[in-house]
């Protein structure tokens, strides 16, 4: 395939680039499942190319909506890329999101077709309703009672993209709420990888592991776009990323490049790492001195590399903010990680940094080409709400006018709704989100997000979240119960009132740690105990609308 019934000037769209790539790279692996033999980019034009033809056999044409419901696969971005080529526009929809939540999205959008894979067709069961005619499946792209899908089609018109045509609607599932449909285009989306790639360089050699929903921003740019930039191989996951599948694929796959979210790196921390100190009595002793833990995290991190493969040069976090603790293991540790900073808004990435650059507790600075400046800045902390210029902002909130005109200033600038500070060398520091914010009872401010970093780090603590209840500071506690409950199984068989008695302790010693650690304006008055985990968003940050 040519690409000669697409314009693919070389210019920001998706055509444009991917032609480019098959171009240099078209023998080369493009997309594959973890120890599964990949297709390579000439084939997945030839794929993308069958695939427009079906599409417009079941009358899908430029500025139609089509949606994607699937977990992560080869055939994901092939049918991303089939849309996008005829100035179609996409709709990824979370995987998680529920029945309801998935049917209001179609209905919003208007989507004309949808491909979605098996596992997740049940939640489609009510939305088989006008403009939604077309049903396909994600992994053979098969159509029940419609024309069979042919794969070596072509499509019968030629198609001009522009850098300012919408690519891709995606509905936030946002931790304060409503679901809204952040319109960003083929500029938004190009600009944006390019500038990822400046800050850690990717060729054709490099191999990405994609763990993180591909209907997500960040992972659809930085781990979707961006390698199709450089000609780089993406792996997939047939099932959840457990530690059961995760462990073999890195072992096959041997990944140089990583995105993550805190979660993932935390649990491997919490659950893996600083047990296998805290249960051996020298180590634990050992541990707690400064020199002797960082010889041990040196060591730890050695382990930790080869359990991914060890290739591994790059692993990106982002989505929420890393626990303090961790990223000092992960310093001390070597470890090839990196933090950056940014919103589905804004496609996603506004700063970051490569693991020789990163700053302790920073997202790194903006990326090249943008502006980032804080808004009314606080006099005494130099805090503000983050504002943002540049080719990368979203055209707007779909159908939501009077909201866009709200967040993007008439003169450019997008409100983050976070606060932030710089420090001399223009590296970013958040320090939470504007609405979480709580304003002390002398006028400080408390950011809720800082003291569960506290929390999160006492022993048995899973996650927490902080609220404000009459005026007082309340931390709503999620506790690792199994291991709690591992180590008190003889008082808990034989009197439970005395296992009650033992919880109550660790409350106790909770409040007390955590109050002598904060500032006096930041002591919680309440510990309550949350017994199930918190809902999240696809990031993993906590729904804190649900809870506040």
């Amino acid at each position: 395939m040519t690409g000669e019934n697409i314009n693919s000037n070389d210019k920001m769209t998706f055509p444009a680039v991917f032609y480019k790539t098959m171009s240099r790279f078209g023998t080369q692996n493009a997309y594959s499942f973890a120890g599964e033999e990949p297709m390579t980019y000439n084939r997945a034009g030839n794929h993308i190319e069958a695939l427009m033809a079906f599409l417009e056999l079941n009358d899908v044409g430029p500025g139609d909506k089509v949606a994607i419901l699937s977990l992560n696969m080869p055939n994901w971005a092939l049918a991303y890329f089939s849309i996008t080529f005829m100035g179609a526009i996409a709709v990824p929809i979370l995987p998680d999101f529920s029945a309801t939540e998935i049917r209001n999205v179609l209905e919003h959008s208007e989507a004309k077709a949808i491909f979605v894979s098996a596992t997740l067709a049940g939640k489609l069961e009510d939305c088989r309703n006008e403009p939604l005619t077309t049903v396909i499946r994600i992994e053979d792209f098969s159509i029940a009672g419609g024309e069979a899908f042919n794969s070596s089609g072509k499509p019968r018109k030629r198609y001009s993209v522009q850098e300012n045509d919408l690519a891709s609607i995606i509905y936030t599932s946002g931790a304060t709420g409503r679901s809204k449909g952040v319109m960003l285009t083929h500029r938004n989306i190009v600009f944006n990888a390019m500038k990822g790639r400046l800050i850690q360089w990717t060729d054709e050699n490099d191999r990405f592991l994609s763990v993180l929903p591909m209907s997500h921003t960040y992972e659809n740019t930085l781990g979707l776009v961006l390698p199709l930039l450089s000609g780089s191989c993406v792996y997939y996951l047939r099932k959840a990323p457990t530690p059961a599948v995760l462990l073999p694929a890195l072992a096959q796959v041997k990944p140089t490049l990583v995105l993550s979210v805190p979660l993932i790196i935390e649990k491997i921390y919490f659950n893996k790492i600083l047990p296998s100190f805290r249960e051996n009595t020298i180590l634990n002793t050992l541990y707690t001195i400064p020199v002797f833990r960082k010889i041990l995290n040196r060591a730890a991190g050695r382990k930790l590399l080869a359990t991914f493969g060890g290739h591994l040069r790059f692993f990106g976090i982002g989505g929420s903010k890393l626990n303090r603790n961790v990223e000092k293991f992960l310093r001390e540790a070597r470890f090839p990680y990196a933090i950056g900073y940014g919103l589905t808004e804004t496609a996603p990435l506004l700063a970051g940094a490569n693991p020789r650059k990163q700053v302790f507790e920073s997202t790194g600075p903006r990326i090249k080409d943008i502006e980032l400046k804080l808004n009314d800045p606080d006099p005494k902390t130099g805090e503000g709400e983050i504002w943002a210029r540049g080719a990368n902002i979203m055209q707007g909130y779909y159908k939501e006018p009077q909201l866009t005109a709200e967040t993007i200033t008439s003169d450019g600038w997008f409100k983050t709704g976070d606060l932030g500070a710089l420090d001399q060398h223009g590296n970013l520091y958040i320090k939470g989100r504007l609405k979480t914010m709580i304003v002390g009872a002398s006028g400080e401010n408390i950011y809720p997000e800082e003291i569960e970093s506290v929390i999160n780090n006492f022993r048995y603590v899973v996650e927490s979240l902080v609220i404000e209840k009459k005026g007082k500071l309340v931390a709503m506690v999620h506790l690792n119960m199994e291991e709690f409950e591992k180590k008190y199984q003889r008082l808990k068989e034989e009197a439970s009132e005395k296992f009650e008695e033992k919880k109550q302790e660790l409350i106790a010693e909770l409040h007390q740690y955590v109050n002598t650690r904060v500032s006096k304006f930041c002591q919680i008055n309440h510990v309550m105990l949350q017994p199930a985990p918190f809902q999240k968003t696809a990031t993993a940050k906590i729904k804190r609308f649900l809870y506040t």
